[in-house]
């Protein structure tokens, strides 16, 4: 399906092969065997695409909102239309299952949707005035170059989630997505291009993540750094971005709680807590993490829960009736077998799951796991193991909980089980999470607000507020006679 794409790095409109020559095999997670093989680009490259984005910068943030939605509608649509084959791509290159890659495609083309409209409303502010003579105006202004830093785990979604926001305000970017799944975001600059982006206005480089990230750390023209990663890069990239005093948004990790109360509906919340757990094999920032069950309904909910976990099918994702694909690298099996075998030792029960993989598939597969009698001394209880294994807490008591769930440094996403109208305000309001999912835990939608407090990052992606974020805010003074 896939032919060489040398030529993958794209500056000022022009797909461009790196000096060096030097490539970077992409292979498939789920066979291990070699998909294409992209350019390997680095600070030259970068620097290159940085200088085309400031430049291109003056014209574009100049247009009218108008007239740069015309172009994310277009790009919308096309995303729209090519998307079975934009999802059998990502599914080949990322692993999850082609309804989600699917689903995954659809959703990147409405957050691109969704800027189109919010380009025509970065709206100002006319300020009373106290003095007579003074008028004030607030003008919004595009922040200038971003530097767009994305993810493996959702490589077409957090590319418009990012750009479709930088571009309606008027900003320019350079796209770095992970070295794991660039043939994704290669595909979506395609998509732009095609749409009539002018030249520079969106730059894409492959290749060494260290030297591609420094440079626009270090470039003065680089203005904003947008990031959705691990937590420890997110403080790197932070740190290093106050030496030019660079606007910095981060959607970094989480330790997803579920709280399923005593009058929780059980069959939906089992379905939905497995729908968060194991969606992408649990690889997302919000996905479950720990499921404290009320200790009224935890022998059912158990039961329930392990007899719809057992019915996942595991396989590869471009097969129609797989569940679960593989992880995305040997390394992520290793660290769900270490979560797994740290609870085991202190005392876990293993309730289904738990074997090695002993399918034909060569790739890397990891069985669902769901596990009881966790203790909070368990790793699996305080890191985040991004993976397929679910760890099961008896409470009995609603403060308590809200206590343990709120004990980590984390504050993504957090989730509840009730039917109770005040006990769903109630612990809702107490939950120190940036998204709180009351029977929802599929909460990230293009029109709302998403993004996490303390160590998950700040900013927020969705909404007329991820707009925001790229735009800055110029007070005018004006005194008159």
């Amino acid at each position: 399906m896939f032919e060489s794409l040398t030529k993958s790095i794209y500056i000022n409109g022009e797909w461009k092969e790196v000096n060096a020559k030097k490539t970077q095999v992409i292979y498939n997670p789920a066979t291990l065997e070699a998909l294409t093989e992209v350019a390997y680009g680095g600070q030259e490259e970068t620097k290159e695409a940085i200088d085309a984005a400031s430049h291109a910068f003056q014209s574009w943030s100049e247009m009218t909102g108008r007239q740069r939605s015309r172009v994310l509608y277009k790009a919308s649509e096309m995303m729209r239309k090519d998307a079975k084959r934009l999802g059998q791509i990502l599914t080949m290159e990322q692993g999850k299952p082609l309804k989600e890659a699917l689903g995954e495609v659809k959703g990147a083309a409405g957050f691109l949707l969704w800027y189109a409209e919010e380009a025509s409303r970065g709206y100002g502010e006319w300020i009373p005035s106290s003095i007579p003579s003074k008028r004030m105006l607030v003008i919004p202004k595009p922040v200038g170059v971003v530097g767009a830093i994305t993810p493996w785990n959702f490589p077409a979604s957090m590319i418009t989630r990012k750009l479709g926001p930088a571009l309606a305000a008027g900003c320019t970017a350079v796209l770095k997505p992970s070295p794991e799944t660039p043939l994704s975001a290669i595909e979506i600059v395609k998509i732009f291009e095609q749409a009539g982006m002018p030249k520079g206005v969106i730059n894409l480089v492959t290749g060494d993540a260290q030297a591609i990230g420094q440079e626009m750390l270090t470039n003065k023209n680089v203005k904003m750094i947008t990031f959705t990663g691990s937590t420890e890069v997110g403080k790197y990239l932070m740190r290093e971005s106050a030496n030019h005093v660079k606007k910095v948004a981060l959607e970094l990790g989480g330790h997803a709680p579920i709280i399923a109360f005593e009058d929780a509906d059980i069959d939906k919340a089992t379905t939905l807590a497995l729908g968060s757990k194991f969606r992408n094999n649990g690889q997302t920032c919000i996905c479950a993490n720990r499921l404290y069950v009320h200790e009224d309904i935890i022998e059912e909910f158990t039961n329930v829960l392990k007899e719809k976990v057992e019915k996942l099918k595991v396989g590869s994702g471009l097969e129609e009736d797989t569940d679960l694909g593989p992880l995305i690298s040997e390394k992520a099996t290793e660290k769900v077998q270490a979560h797994l075998d740290d609870a085991v030792q202190k005392g876990a029960s293993i309730v289904c799951g738990g074997s090695k993989w002993n399918g034909e598939l060569k790739g890397y597969f990891y069985p669902p796991t769901v596990i009881s009698n966790v203790t909070d001394d368990m790793v699996v209880m305080r890191e985040e193991t991004f993976g397929p294994l679910f760890p099961i807490q008896p409470f009995s008591d609603e403060d308590r909980v809200i206590q343990k769930a709120n004990n980590t440094d984390y504050g993504l996403a957090a989730y509840i089980f009730t039917e109770n109208t005040s006990r769903t305000l109630r612990v809702a309001e107490k939950l120190d999470y940036g998204i709180v999912g009351v029977n929802d835990v599929f909460p990230a939608v293009p029109e709302a607000p998403f993004g996490g407090i303390k160590q998950s990052g700040n900013g927020k992606e969705g909404g007329h507020h991820g707009m925001d974020e790229f735009l800055e805010k110029k007070f005018v003074s004006i005194g008159i006679e």
